[in-house]
């Protein structure tokens, strides 16, 4: 019975090596691609800064005021470049002085992967300092590489579906690593060892001691990746898409605009505000509350009617359930934000192990090929 069992032991430990083996010979690319473009994003907004100095002019002056005039002149100023009346426009308030970002979506763009263009105006609202398409400079190329592969909304479900294996690529591996005697011989680096034994020895330790790590940033990946899949397991409140009542004259600009949302939630901290196009479409102020973990993607809305100014309806992350609470984590995990600059640093650092795992698995994987064919032909 004893000898039974361990025979059936064996097989299943080769079966889940085999598994591993072929998971991370088709999967372990893009893994390393998704790994280093996502060591790149982590600080992306300020690698794009440095390679375009041109958007980081008047950062040492203050910060424009919800009431200043510069919100509804940098928005004139767009509109006047880009003559598309049914586009929508959305500002971002960093809270700091220099240029002020923007993107321009036409009206042709709908969807997370449409195309938009990327404003950055000049510090007063009367000028565009830089205007270039997403997708069309190295930064957000890379996030569509990363994100969806440069295929839009195909890529980004080849993507997290993708991640979804990766997970078994992860478990496979410290299946297959269990030790059956001792840990500190399972655990040790044999330097002196032979070349195979080494490239065994990194690959293992690497996978070891990054595993959990790895494994929260792809989870958190494919949550981002198939927002269906997230909505099924998690269950956050939806997002209200209230309409303007179109037959008022005139519109509301940025800046009452601003300041309804600030009425509306006080304690919150205004990020973006979303203008919308010439039709019934509500303006839609994004703001970070006390408790949201992210800074720049928080996840509470302030809807306003864009002829009245009235507030049409509010999403605040504290009162919208748990799902909602779990799921404004998820971004702030995979991204490294969530310990501020420590974190941001580690996700760096760990998005390079993917690559290691690979180039280590195929070195040794191709090495064991060849010894076994030399044996095979003494």
């Amino acid at each position: 019975m004893t000898e039974h069992r361990r025979s059936a032991a064996s097989r299943t430990r080769i079966f889940v090596r085999s598994v591993h083996l072929w998971l991370g010979l088709s999967l372990g690319l893009l893994f390393a691609v998704l790994g280093l473009t996502g060591s790149a994003l982590v600080f992306y907004t300020g690698i794009d800064a440095a390679l375009h100095p041109a958007v980081r002019i008047g950062q040492a002056g203050p910060a424009p005021d919800m009431a200043s005039s510069v919100w509804d002149r940098a928005l004139a100023t767009g509109r006047a470049r880009w003559h598309d009346p049914a586009g929508k426009w959305t500002i971002e308030v960093t809270g700091e002085g220099g240029t002020i970002p923007a993107r321009f979506y036409p009206s042709s763009g709908h969807g997370h992967h449409a195309d938009r263009m990327m404003v950055w105006f000049s510090p007063d609202g009367r000028r565009i300092i830089r205007a270039e398409p997403w997708g069309g400079y190295l930064m957000s190329w890379l996030y569509q590489l990363h994100m969806a592969l440069l295929a839009g909304d195909f890529g980004g479900q080849v993507v997290g579906w993708s991640g979804g294996a990766m997970l078994m690529l992860l478990i496979s591996g410290i299946l297959a690593w269990w030790p059956r005697g001792s840990w500190r011989k399972a655990v040790a680096f044999k330097r002196d060892a032979a070349p195979i034994r080494r490239l065994r020895d990194l690959h293992k330790l690497s996978g070891l001691w990054s595993l959990a790590f790895l494994f929260l940033l792809v989870a958190t990946g494919v949550l981002l990746a198939l927002p269906a899949v997230t909505q099924v397991l998690l269950r956050p409140s939806a997002i209200p898409a209230p309409k303007s009542n179109g037959d008022a004259a005139g519109r509301i600009g940025i800046v009452q605009a601003l300041g309804a949302a600030h009425r509306a939630l006080p304690d919150g901290r205004i990020v973006f505000v979303d203008m919308p196009a010439a039709n019934n479409s509500s303006i839609r102020v994004r703001l970070q509350v006390p408790g949201d973990p992210h800074r720049r993607f928080p996840g509470s809305y302030v809807f306003i009617d864009q002829f009245s100014g009235q507030v049409l309806a509010v999403h605040d992350v504290r009162r919208a359930g748990s799902g909602t609470a779990i799921t404004s984590w998820i971004r702030t995990l995979h991204d490294g934000t969530i310990g501020g600059l420590p974190t941001r640093i580690l996700a760096v650092l760990l998005g390079f192990i993917p690559a290691l795992l690979f180039s280590t698995g195929i070195l040794h994987w191709l090495r064991k090929t060849r010894s076994a064919r030399t044996a095979g032909s003494a």
